[in-house]
């Protein structure tokens, strides 16, 4: 393929997206077919010879669509969503035209200093401090992994990046069980290990107790081990539980710890001034991350990681070769140092294109729109003979179940084998509950109150 016949075939591609977004509500959201089916279509080795663009074009359209589980769906209620705002598409096309390297200052000055101002707009967007800087990572996770390696450097002053963990101190990481499988993953890559991360006790809120943070801390200090950091939920994904985070900051300084906040899927809800109450006491901490793609319409992946201070990071992830110098440059930001991979991907422009193709007010709009249908929903849910609202809406999240475990999953199978909605489980102090999540961008009050109408009709069946 050259660059003629790529203007051929983006005008084609273009036109499959629009009306694959038009007909999406005529789609099953979750993809129906079986392990291994999808693969049974594509032949077993590669070409030796060219295909033609109109061949690989007829079995994309033949085989993917089919196999793909529709995340843009305005019926797609489970996870979280992986949102694609037109605006945001339009940019990645273009990002993905001049595919640069934006590793370096030097390698693609406007991608740094967009994400720059960009992580400026964000900061007022969500009433944190305006010296607060940061960076965009892939997702929470590598976020995430980035603000415990640092705590774990931190505690160690900078000596496991020379020497490793061997013989160091037993480090301790503290967060409430409420939080994501993404800690747990941090703190096994970073060599902390699982048995290091404290689950520290909530309370009837499912908020973690700060009392009994300070506590964990001092009985590790006492019993020989290295506390080096906590980690706080503001939003979880389970059920939508957010720790009292002023409180626990206040334990942490006088604990002399540091504090990531993981704020992945709520804290986008924070550029409605009137949901910032849920994360009280944010400005007191040192990291904070949050998911652009996931509620602002800002597509897949864009994680933003707010910081009190960059140095510890960097000096932690930086590593400056000759070859990765800018001449006459040393104090140029990079962003490579600030995160894991060297690599890094144009992802402001998405950023930059969203908040101006739908300005602060739509999105909060949108964002309002969520909360109040998913309450809604809920409340309908409720009326239902059977059926137990377990918890209550956190925003837009909130869950149910049937009277057993067994109802509850046969339930589930159905919705989701039916098509119409697509919802997803967790497991709440135990019990199997089905989750319900609202956030896709172009979802519509109608699109939500499939949600009851969709169970009260299945429920009859089982």
């Amino acid at each position: 393929m050259d660059h003629e016949e790529l203007k051929h075939w983006s005008k084609r591609a273009a036109d499959w997206t629009a009306e694959y977004h038009q007909g999406l509500r005529d789609r099953p959201v979750r993809a129906k077919v079986e392990p291994g089916a999808i693969a049974t279509e594509l032949p077993q080795s590669p070409p030796e010879y060219p295909d033609s663009p109109a061949t690989i074009w007829e079995d994309f359209c033949r085989i993917v669509p089919k196999g793909i589980t529709h995340w843009q769906h305005p019926r797609f209620f489970a996870y979280f969503p992986a949102n694609a705002a037109p605006a945001s598409m339009l940019a990645e096309q273009l990002a993905n035209a001049m595919s640069a390297q934006a590793m370096l200052w030097q390698t693609s000055p406007a991608a740094t200093e967009i994400e720059q101002v960009m992580i400026g707009w964000l900061t007022q967007a969500l009433g944190l401090p305006s010296e607060r800087v940061g960076v965009i990572h892939d997702s929470a996770t590598t976020a995430t992994l980035s603000a415990v390696l640092t705590m774990r450097e931190q505690a160690l002053d900078w000596a496991g990046l020379s020497r490793g963990l061997s013989g160091a101190p037993q480090l301790r990481i503290y967060a409430s069980p409420e939080t994501h499988s993404s800690i747990d993953k941090a703190v096994r890559l970073a060599g902390i290990g699982q048995d290091n991360l404290v689950k520290v006790p909530t309370d009837a809120g499912l908020s973690m107790k700060p009392g009994a943070l300070a506590g964990a801390i001092r009985a590790d200090r006492a019993a020989g081990m290295l506390p080096a950091g906590v980690i706080l939920c503001a939003g979880s994904t389970g059920v939508g539980a957010f720790d009292r985070i002023a409180d626990c900051i206040a334990v942490a300084r006088a604990e002399g710890l540091p504090v990531h906040v993981d704020a992945a899927w709520a804290g986008s809800a924070m550029i409605c001034p009137e949901f910032r109450n849920l994360w009280a006491g944010i400005e007191e901490a040192d990291s904070i991350v949050f998911n652009p793609h996931k509620w602002l319409g800002v597509q897949f992946d864009c994680a933003v990681q707010f910081l009190r201070d960059p140095g510890p990071q960097v000096r932690t992830l930086g590593l400056r070769p000759s070859y990765l110098e800018t001449a006459g440059r040393e104090e140029i930001i990079n962003f490579n140092e600030w995160t894991v991979p060297l690599g890094r991907r144009f992802r402001a422009l998405k950023l930059w294109f969203v908040l101006r193709a739908y300005g602060l007010e739509g999105l909060r709009t949108r964002i309002r729109n969520h909360v109040d249908w998913a309450r809604e929903a809920c409340e309908a849910l409720r009326a239902l003979p059977g059926l137990t609202i377990v918890t209550e809406p956190s925003l837009s999240l909130f869950s149910f179940r049937l009277e057993t475990e067994e109802a509850t999953a046969a339930l589930l199978q159905r919705i989701n084998d039916d098509g119409r909605i697509y919802l997803t489980q967790t497991r709440h102090q135990g019990e199997f509950v089905i989750r319900v999540q609202v956030g896709q961008f172009d979802c519509t009050r109608a699109d939500v109150q499939m949600i009851p109408a969709v169970v009260a009709e299945l429920m009859r069946e089982i």
